[in-house]
């Protein structure tokens, strides 16, 4: 397996403008980065995931790139980026990368050549099209973050497409110099010796080029939606058949180098984001794949079986990858609360269970020491999705801000300036010096389930079958070449017990073993040794 790392890999992920700040401007940077890499490894982690740290206007935090091969003087050099490369490969870390090629941002100088008019070089490399007679857009495609995904371009007297802000124009996929740019600029990257990437909106990539309306969504989905986007079925503004192709070139490219990997992040609800994981894995095309059906609000054994049964169900032969919380959504530790004991309760729990869960997993900056949503103000807003819909959209900017280091320091030693986003009394309550000096911390309970998975080749490449548990238990078996171990997780904030005859407990837990009966508590866990019949 050792041309696989990516298998059962734990990934760390870093936000690069809320790491560490070196310079007092108050955003993080690479060297920032590089100096804190000794911590990320010292979860025992496999790997990083930095988000970008491209040149971009930054209008969406980088998410809108200007040049795919430089790095934004706001977080350093190329030298920086390689320096950083090489201290994390010396600690033993892979590093991976996000590439944003679904979009660019409308200071790309593709972008401003295409705008200029229709018989250009770059005239088709985004997606342009002529209004409806009354000057309408061609169609009804809504964008992400609100209005229509339209925007007119006097030059050209026609419209281009955005899936997110008017300044990201989406790039045209079904023109073959476009996917031939796409994969020279993953190449530079590969060259520059990343172990990998994150595919940012991977099934955002093709349109359909009939430019076909998309359907209205179902009555549920239309009473709950907060903007147009989710006032439709988005089955020909995404989610083409085209896709498949490319990401099987891409990964034939990818395949060239020795021991790469590709993520892919697929941006989709319910049971169509798992068919399309699964379709993205099959053989030949992606390593892994995530989408956001972890990453909300449903904290139930249901819903955690459902995911990943659904997964191995439709794709035997592929590869999940899962995460609890990342930079897109509101952190788990306050999304569960409710749920378990308490926050610190609830944040080791969820560790001891995503370590459990069957394909690879990612930590997002901060969780290790059971970071919470920020609660911030308008005036300190700057995420733009936030900016337009609040207060009934709070945005991203509370799971963004800066990772707490030292207690007792300005900004808890992020930054020796004011920073980009506001560091709370109760979030630097959690820095890392802190939880350091106490062994009941979130941030101990992290290190030993990542350990107890390294250690385990069950949990890291088994196959998993779930027990007939009540809610709100959830508990499965995990096995590989004959060993197996049973996983138990009490889902709720009252105590819960579970008869497990003559098992034997292993691992790190919250929970007792007394003649038989296996007692967990509010947010309780526990790892048993064997394949145990568990029953209530």
């Amino acid at each position: 397996m050792a041309d696989e790392w990516w298998r059962g890999a734990v990934i760390y992920q870093i936000y690069p403008r809320s790491f560490q700040d070196s310079t007092g401007d108050g955003v993080g940077d690479l060297p920032g980065i590089t100096r804190r890499l000794d911590h990320v490894a010292s979860l025992g982690v496999d790997g990083i995931w930095l988000s970008p740290f491209f040149t971009s206007p930054q209008d969406d935090m980088g998410y809108d790139v200007s040049d795919y091969g430089d790095v934004d003087p706001l977080f350093g050099t190329l030298a920086d980026f390689d320096a950083l490369v090489a201290r994390a490969h010396g600690l033993g870390l892979k590093v991976v990368i996000d590439q944003v090629i679904s979009h660019s941002s409308d200071r790309h100088p593709w972008f401003e050549e295409s705008r200029r008019s229709r018989d250009n070089p770059k005239a088709d490399w985004y997606v342009w099209a002529d209004p409806q007679e009354d000057g309408s857009p061609p169609n009804n495609w809504a964008g992400i973050f609100g209005g229509p995904a339209w925007d007119w371009e006097p030059a050209r007297r026609q419209y281009y497409f955005h899936n997110f802000l008017a300044s990201q124009p989406d790039l045209n996929f079904h023109n073959a110099e476009v996917r031939a740019a796409m994969l020279d600029t993953m190449r530079f990257w590969l060259e520059r010796g990343v172990d990998g990437f994150r595919l940012d909106t991977v099934n955002y990539y093709f349109h359909d080029a009939r430019l076909r309306s998309d359907p209205p969504a179902p009555q549920a989905q239309r009473d709950r939606a907060m903007t147009i986007y989710g006032f439709q079925t988005h089955v020909h503004s995404k989610n083409q058949p085209e896709n498949v192709p490319f990401l099987e070139r891409m990964r034939a490219m990818t395949d060239e180098y020795d021991d790469r990997a590709l993520m892919g992040e697929v941006g989709d609800d319910g049971d169509k984001a798992i068919e399309l994981m699964a379709e993205y894995t099959e053989p030949g095309r992606l390593h892994m794949t995530y989408s956001f059906e972890m990453l909300g609000w449903d904290f139930t054994a249901a819903h955690f079986r459902k995911q990943i049964e659904g997964f191995r169900r439709l794709a035997p032969d592929g590869w999940p990858s899962w995460s609890f919380s990342n930079h897109d959504v509101v952190r788990h530790a306050t999304r569960w609360a409710a749920h378990g004991e308490s926050v610190d309760a609830v944040a080791k729990q969820a560790v001891a269970m995503l370590m459990a869960f069957e394909g690879s997993v990612g930590i997002y900056q901060g969780e290790e020491v059971g970071q919470t949503e920020t609660e911030l103000e308008y005036g300190e807003l700057t995420d733009p999705q936030a900016l337009r819909f609040w207060p009934e959209i709070k945005g991203r900017d509370g799971c963004r801000t800066p990772m707490v280091w030292e207690a007792g320091a300005d900004h808890a030693g992020f930054s020796g300036g004011t920073p980009w986003l506001p560091v709370r009394p109760e979030q630097a309550a959690r820095a890392v010096d802190a939880q350091e000096a106490s062994n009941d911390s979130v941030l101990h309970a992290y290190r030993a389930a990542i350990a107890f998975r390294q250690g385990s080749e069950v949990l890291r490449l088994g196959t998993t079958r779930f027990l007939d548990l009540p809610e709100p238990l959830l508990g499965f078996v995990r096995e590989k070449d004959g060993a197996a171990l049973t996983c138990l997780f009490n889902l709720s904030s009252e105590a819960k017990a579970v008869t497990v005859g003559d098992a034997a407990l292993t691992g790190p837990r919250h929970a007792d073993l007394s003649d038989g009966v296996l007692t967990l508590p509010p947010s309780g866990h526990a790892y048993l040794d064997g394949d145990v019949p568990a029953t209530t």
